[in-house]
């Protein structure tokens, strides 16, 4: 019997995670804006509240960050569209590379593969056709993203506008045994969500710093470019700046670069990531969120799975959450446990002095 008992919990246990997998895949709609407009409602909090007691009304404090928000991206976009610019000057020697790469790679496969130009070009076409919709999907792709991002807009100033009335409606859920628990929970979950993405930006800057110089030594050109890509795609633990490092790979090809100038730019990248790991984190990053490798990169590969590219950039932050709200609650610390990890790192920039 009490075997039986423990398997039902088990399938009873799965079937709840399925269930909640599921819900979260089919309202991606609905919720990937929200998460980001609550994420982003808790990073401008402390800003409004700066604003809020120098007298000024907090509608209009909220729209000043919210102001200031649209000013960095603004700066961050005009950033990138001036390096591609640049870029564009060079768009037919790079487009005659391109091809004469590719050409090259197909006489390649005609020599060791057997597969002829004519049988390629028909791979080619086939390929082209079934992604005919591609444009289409594309186009529609941005019209998405605008509103989403219209949404976020508004969900940051509505949360931060009836923030009182939203933890108040919670504390109301709670028993008063719990209110005290309760309360630091959300206190928690604020703080962290603010240094997290206050850290992440200061990280991004750093990268965008050190791969500036270690592109521009190597000689790689558009060094800039390629680094504030490495460093935007920061958000996207793992994954992001590799990916960032392979597209500088690439254009050095493109270049005609050789392996030293590869080479070069792959030292960079283990240089940085180095730095990035025993300097910049503790340093900057801190013990924010304290998850372990093992689910940092489940919860991306799950977040991928789920939401696409912003599941992976809300999952590290979401998990934090969800690992709070484990440790405060007595039933729930052994996932705690099991989420975190047990290096703890000092924020030595914002530590002060005793």
């Amino acid at each position: 019997m009490l075997q039986t008992s423990a398997l039902q919990k088990v399938v009873l246990f799965l079937l709840l995670g399925f269930l909640i997998v599921a819900a979260i895949y089919y309202t991606k709609p609905f919720l990937v804006p929200l998460c980001f407009g609550g994420l982003l409602a808790m990073l401008f909090l402390p800003l409004s509240r700066w604003f809020e007691n120098k007298k000024i009304p907090k509608g209009i404090s909220i729209l000043l960050c919210i102001i200031i928000f649209l000013v960095l991206i603004t700066a961050i976009i005009g950033l990138i569209s001036w390096q591609i610019s640049d870029l564009a000057t060079e768009s037919t020697d790079i487009e005659n590379k391109v091809r004469k790469m590719i050409s090259e790679i197909r006489e390649y496969i005609g020599a060791h593969f057997g597969i002829s130009k004519k049988q390629q070009e028909e791979i080619i076409t086939n390929q082209a056709q079934e992604n005919g919709g591609m444009l289409s999907n594309l186009g529609s792709s941005a019209t998405g993203f605008i509103v989403d991002f219209i949404l976020v807009l508004v969900y940051i100033f509505l949360f931060m506008f009836y923030r009182s009335r939203i933890k108040t409606f919670v504390l109301q859920l709670i028993s008063s045994q719990q209110k005290k628990n309760t309360e630091t929970i959300i206190h928690d979950i604020q703080k962290v969500s603010q240094q997290y993405i206050t850290g992440l930006g200061m990280m991004i800057v750093c990268l965008w710093i050190m791969y500036s110089i270690g592109f521009s030594i190597i000689g790689v050109k558009y060094a800039v470019l390629f680094a504030i890509i490495c460093g935007l795609l920061e958000i996207i633990p793992f994954i992001g700046n590799l990916t960032g490092t392979l597209l500088a790979i690439l254009m050095v090809v493109i270049q005609g670069g050789g392996t030293g100038m590869v080479l070069g730019v792959v030292i960079t990248y283990l240089i940085v990531q180095f730095l990035q790991t025993y300097l910049l984190e503790p340093l900057v990053v801190g013990a924010e969120v304290n998850i372990n490798p093992l689910f940092t990169i489940i919860i991306l590969v799950l977040g991928e799975l789920v939401w696409g590219i912003p599941g992976m950039v809300l999952a590290i932050p979401l998990l934090g959450i969800v690992k709070i709200i484990c440790d405060h609650i007595p039933s729930l610390k052994p996932y705690g446990y099991l989420i975190g990890s047990d290096r703890k790192k000092k924020n030595i920039l914002l530590k002060r002095k005793k």
